[in-house]
């Protein structure tokens, strides 16, 4: 389920963020929920083993910019936000048009319109194009010991793999369904895209992709 949120500025000024503003984003986000959810995600999320899935994303602040003094400044903004687990878009969304209005760093922005876009329909061979930038990647060892974080590129066989893997776990959490895949990411164009998460370094890739796969479910032994 996806919400899509136009924005601007209450002061009638640009909006000033810093290049990297991924971490503000998601913390507006977790501020837009109730305190209860918020916490769950954010402290603990679904888990699969030893891993924690938020099971929510969200594309990149939409609309034309400027860079000045290393800082994005926006006139107005669009935004998506997605996630398999309806009540986290319903809960967002009724808090947000109760308030009427998302605080992104230090802007305070008005919600000019809220709609929920149709869901697409996915097929075996089905394209799309990021809204954000896909970031894939496997944390190694070192001949020292420490650890070093690789990042693939979707022409890497790695990059469909873990993708796969990924969301049969996330199947898993919110269906209890184990199944067999065979998916394959076709590039049809991308470019990679360096970012900063508060002091991280993060590469990833944008761009138009072909998902191909087919499903087959196999039954869980109980």
């Amino acid at each position: 389920m996806r919400v899509y949120l136009t924005l601007e500025n209450e002061e009638q000024r640009p909006i000033v963020l810093p290049i990297g503003y991924n971490h503000l984003v998601q913390a507006a986000i977790y501020n837009s929920i109730s305190p209860r959810l918020s916490i769950f995600l954010h402290d603990r999320g679904f888990l699969y083993g030893k891993r924690s899935f938020k099971l929510f994303t969200f594309s990149r602040l939409m609309g034309e910019y400027e860079i000045k003094q290393r800082m994005i400044c926006f006139n107005n903004v669009g935004l998506y936000i997605s996630s398999p687990v309806k009540r986290f878009v319903k809960e967002l969304a009724n808090t947000l048009l109760k308030k009427g209005f998302m605080i992104i760093g230090e802007n305070k922005l008005k919600i000019t319109s809220l709609y929920f876009p149709p869901e697409p329909k996915i097929e075996s061979r089905t394209k799309i194009r990021s809204l954000s930038p896909i970031t894939v990647y496997s944390t190694l060892i070192s001949p020292d010991g420490g650890k070093k974080t690789y990042y693939y590129s979707p022409f890497e066989d790695e990059f469909s793999k873990i993708i796969d893997a990924n969301a049969k776990k996330k199947l898993y959490i919110l269906r209890k369904r184990v199944i067999k895949s065979n998916l394959e990411i076709k590039v049809l164009s991308a470019r990679e895209k360096i970012i900063m998460y508060k002091d991280t370094v993060v590469k990833g890739w944008m761009g138009l992709f072909e998902i191909i796969g087919r499903v087959h479910r196999i039954p869980i032994r109980v």
